[in-house]
């Protein structure tokens, strides 16, 4: 659908409507040749932010501060995107999502209206006995694992590998193999035994509303350094 420029008090006025129950999402996108996303997002910004979300003409800009809490919030599982977003006043959710494959990329974030200072997100390399007192110090504190990377500087994601790793094979699995050569046996991704291998799928199982895709599928699919669509059963994207 190709773009199509829409004045803020056509954009106020579409959103009233649609908080007057006249009309839906899907009857404003039409009526406006607008995508249905597009609709969505005017609607938690003028949730967020009022009428401002539509009347500033200036580019907004987020502090380090802000990009950071909201990432790691966003990671910690409190809330999904369009809760984050509306929550700290972000006009559009591919800024978080933008956010969010810096930090976990171990990039840097830029501050705006500081004189350009910047935060460092980025993950240091670490010895085994620092990988055990990271995870030890994680389980002791309910595995916050942003907690954890602030107590011993490293990423959120290398914080909460670590912890995945010890919970999978053990305190030996942290120790860094890195450069010893592997057998055949190791190099091969076929099992020894197929008959009794097990698969690497997992089943999450709760009712409707339960948390399973904000809680657990979030959390792990940004992890992921790719491009990806999941959507639920209803047809709606859940990750993108």
């Amino acid at each position: 659908m190709s773009k199509k420029t829409i004045s803020a008090k056509d954009k106020i006025s579409a959103v009233m409507l649609y908080f007057e129950g006249n009309v839906s999402q899907h009857q404003l996108a039409e009526r406006l040749e607008v995508s249905l996303a597009t609709v969505q997002q005017w609607i938690r910004n003028y949730e967020s932010m009022g009428e401002d979300a539509f009347l500033m003409k200036h580019y907004k800009r987020y502090s380090k501060e802000l990009k950071l809490q909201a990432v790691q919030e966003y990671l910690a599982g409190y809330g999904s995107q369009d809760d984050i977003c509306k929550k700290y006043g972000i006009r559009s959710k591919s800024k978080l999502q933008k956010w969010i494959k810096q930090y976990n990329g171990y990039e840097v974030f830029k501050s705006y209206g500081t004189g350009g200072s910047q935060i460092m997100t980025k993950g240091r390399k670490t010895k085994f006995e620092e990988r055990v007192e990271i995870v030890q110090y994680c389980i002791a504190h309910d595995r916050n694992y942003v907690e954890t990377a602030k107590q011993y500087q490293v990423s959120y994601q290398q914080a909460r590998s670590y912890t995945v790793k010890y919970d999978a094979g053990g305190v030996e699995v942290l120790r860094d193999n890195r450069g010893k050569r592997k057998n055949h046996d190791e190099m091969s991704n076929r099992p020894k035994d197929p008959k009794t291998a097990r698969n690497k799928n997992v089943l999450v199982v709760g009712g409707s509303g339960s948390g399973k895709t904000r809680f657990f599928i979030k959390p792990n699919l940004m992890q992921f350094h790719s491009s990806y669509v999941v959507t639920d059963p209803k047809g709606s994207i859940a990750v993108e």
